[in-house]
């Protein structure tokens, strides 16, 4: 069957929201297409027609149901949408559904290369193709807004040009900013400790105390404690980079703000109040386990008293790295620093709780009925989006609150760092609550630092998302009640279709449905100087959304403080259609470097140009204009999340606000309340996002029943320094039982204390790194 043939079936039996509508169902190369039939009116007329467009890559599961030939039963299709909507279509004749399943799976899983969706071959109109949105983010001008230029005063940050032909770092974007005093050959030195080469780099400087978010991936430390003077310094650097500006602090060249702005007693974590139980009890517990750094130069602002680097994932996540030559830092080397763990969970977990969402609305097509409220509760979805805000605003409350620099990173630094950096910087600056300014945070954030789009979103489909289903109630066709069967069995029938149960799912690999706690990849199987596979095949097991949980973060925002965004819901709405729709250039590939070696932006049309096009119908009509005033209650330039006050974002799940946020939730409640009346927490509504709190002198941690403990600074030592005995021993013995981390090259390896190479520098055998593996 050709590429190009369009296939026309008339009266096709279409179920949605619980109606049934007659249509003409349209296949063409890029769309399945369901134009709705009108009913005849009371005149004998013909009312008017609806027609809908599926692009193919928005279609996530597909279930044909065949009928015994000549049965004169319905065969049908059920198919279940990225953005959240269901239909099942119902055949007179068996033969034309399975021609149209045939269809859609040869045309949404079998194209072979990115390059053949169809952002390449789509035509804008006007006004639409009057606007080039791929001329909106220029990283130059967005490092100049921030204060820092090649041409202007030396803000004690540089733009650095070693990657400009991605040759350092593939995944990392051509232009580096880092602090002045670090030349390009320590950068070098440093990029062999770091992941994958992402070195800490800088992505967000606060414009009235000069403190700064960094990001980068994790480092290579090992069991055996491997450290980099030159990333040691790197890091330092970062957290006093403002401090070539202390001999003119009071010039109006290189103060952006009042430094009596930034020392205001803000009513800024609640507009009704201060700062709550839990948020004071983060800020004690990274104070309690930091130390004043005695330094001749004063202080900007209050700032490098708390300087933070962030861990994003839980502390025995980070700890079980270390098995494979990663790790986290050894606070040993960077006593300027205090490190805090967040405990965000993994792309499994993550993958799973949005699966549990769907399993609690699936039935949307046959049903009218409200979503099942305790499946929602047990999907967590509340619960992580509470933690992506809860750790978030505690960066933001580090730069913008306690003057301090943070260093964020999770695994490779493009999954959980992404969601970290990007929230914090929406509750610090305003201009990224702008339209303009939200497309500028998406692109350099998220674009441009290497979150892996094509393989979290998995645009060119998977066999294993397409199933035939022979079971007892084949010959029955689903209908939105009446007859003996009524809705009860349509339901009962949908409940089995999508079920997980691998006895029914025979297509169904363990690496879609397996245990996410048994092993943790942020990224596809390390690999090379880059991590885009040439066969650009979908892996189920790599897809997460953790973009659509950043939209949903800024979704509560908006909710929360409508009157501080210029974009309305509609907008983050069709912003997520759009990530899947493959109408737009903008999301495909995974890195920078891959869009300009595919020629994107020659080929391909920006979804910043239909935004932009159609600006009014995404303006909010409540925003307030984007004024501050740190004075006026309200006007704060800061804002932060109430996150007892975290929904369900109802529309983006095709809901009615009341179907889904009942007075109280209970994924949340739960969080808000994990407490121990046998803890120091005991007093707190909630225990915080941190798992640990960790210096060179010592560590807290939180226990199972959420109560803090110390842990002294010997036994970090054990680690540095690599001993064989010691409190850690069993924790060695235990990984080396399991064989992971064995690289495949001779046994003594991890012994000889050779350092591990960059995996842009040929590092392992044959060039790869070791498998990253996570325990849970």
């Amino acid at each position: 069957m050709a590429e190009t043939t369009k296939i026309v079936t008339k009266h096709v039996q279409l179920l949605g929201k619980g109606d049934i509508s007659d249509i003409s169902l349209v296949l063409d190369q890029h769309h399945i297409v369901f134009e709705v039939l009108p009913p005849a009116t009371a005149g004998g007329g013909k009312g008017r027609s609806r027609t809908y467009w599926i692009p193919y890559p928005l279609i996530s599961f597909c279930t044909y149901r065949p009928t015994p030939p000549n049965s004169g039963l319905l065969s049908s299709i059920r198919l279940r949408c990225r953005d959240f909507t269901f239909f099942t279509l119902n055949f007179k004749e068996d033969k034309q559904a399975k021609e149209t399943y045939d269809t859609i799976k040869t045309r949404s899983c079998k194209l072979g290369a990115i390059d053949k969706l169809w952002a390449f071959s789509r035509q804008v109109q006007s006004p639409e193709s009057d606007i080039n949105g791929w001329e909106l983010y220029d990283p130059k001008a967005e490092w100049k807004r921030q204060g820092i230029s090649d041409k202007g005063a030396d803000r004690g940050w540089r733009i650095s040009r070693i990657n400009i032909d991605y040759g350092f770092s593939p995944t990392y974007p051509a232009l580096l900013p880092v602090p002045s005093t670090i030349s390009d050959n320590t950068l070098n030195y440093a990029g062999r400790y770091r992941s994958r080469v992402r070195i800490p780099v800088l992505t967000y400087l606060h414009p009235v105390n000069n403190c700064s978010i960094t990001r980068s991936s994790q480092p290579m430390a090992g069991l055996r404690g491997n450290r980099s003077i030159q990333d040691e310094k790197l890091v330092s650097a970062c957290f006093s980079a403002c401090a070539t500006i202390d001999n003119d602090i009071n010039s109006s060249t290189t103060s952006r703000a009042s430094p009596a702005s930034s020392q205001l007693d803000f009513d800024l974590p609640r507009t009704e109040g201060e700062l709550s139980e839990t948020e004071r009890l983060e800020d004690e517990m990274i104070s309690s386990s930091n130390f004043e750094t005695i330094s001749d130069k004063p202080h900007v602002y209050g700032a490098q008293q708390h300087n933070l680097i962030v861990d994003a994932r839980p502390t025995v996540n980070a700890m079980a790295m270390q098995a494979v030559g990663l790790g986290s830092e050894n606070m040993d080397h960077y006593k300027f620093a205090t490190k805090a763990y967040l405990g965000i969970d993994n792309i499994h977990v993550m993958r799973e709780s949005l699966n549990k969402v769907i399993e609690a609305i699936k039935d949307s097509d046959v049903s009218k009925l409200p979503p099942n409220r305790e499946v929602l509760t047990k999907s967590n979805w509340l619960k992580h989006i509470t933690g992506l805000l809860d750790g978030s605003a505690l960066i933001a409350r580090q730069v913008g609150i306690q003057h301090s620099h943070v260093l964020i990173h999770c695994s490779d630094g493009w999954d959980r760092t992404s969601q970290l950096s990007a929230i914090s910087q929406l509750l610090l600056d305003p201009y990224y609550r702008t339209i303009e300014g939200f497309i500028v945070l998406v692109e350099k954030d998220w674009l441009s630092f290497g979150h892996m789009f094509q393989h979290r979103n998995g645009y060119l489909g998977s066999e294993k998302w397409f199933k035939v289903q022979n079971d007892l109630l084949a010959g029955s066709a689903i209908q939105p009640g009446g007859g003996n069967e009524g809705l009860d069995a349509a339901i009962n029938f949908g409940k089995r279709l999508f079920n997980k149960n691998k006895s029914n799912q025979d297509e169904a690999s363990e690496s879609e449905n397996g245990d996410p706690s048994t092993a943790d990849l942020d990224s596809p199987k390390r690999g090379g100087k880059n991590t885009d596979d040439k066969s650009e095949v979908t892996k189920p097991n790599d897809l997460s959304p953790v973009f659509h949980q950043f939209l949903d973060a800024a979704y509560q925002l908006l909710y929360q403080f409508p009157t501080r965004f210029e974009f309305n819901e509609r907008f983050l709405r069709r912003l997520l259609y759009h990530l899947y729709s493959c109408q737009y250039g903008t999301f495909l590939y995974n890195n920078e470097k891959s869009r300009i070696d595919a020629r994107v932006k020659e080929r391909t049309h920006s979804v910043w140009g239909y935004f932009l096009s159609a600006r009014e119908g995404f303006v909010n009509p409540e925003w307030d204009g984007g004024g501050i005033d740190d004075h006026v209650k309200g006007k704060e330039r800061l804002i932060f999340p109430r996150l007892d006050k975290v929904r369900w974002w109802s529309e983006v799940f095709g809901r009615k606000d009341e179907e889904m946020n009942v007075p109280v939730n209970l994924s949340t409640e739960e969080y808000l309340s994990r407490s121990s009346s046998n803890s120091n927490l005991a007093t707190s509504p909630r225990a915080p996002i941190l798992t640990g709190v960790e210096t060179a002198h010592s560590a807290l941690t939180i226990g199972e029943v959420g109560g803090p403990a110390r842990v002294s600074g010997d036994l970090k030592r054990h680690v540095s320094n690599g001993e064989t005995t010691g409190p850690l021993t069993n924790f060695r013995e235990t990984f080396a039982g399991l064989g992971i981390g064995r690289g495949s090259g001779s046994g003594n390896a991890s012994a000889s204390g050779s350092r591990p190479r960059s995996p842009a520098n040929g590092g392992g055998a044959k060039g790869k790194l070791p498998m990253e593996v996570e325990m849970q």
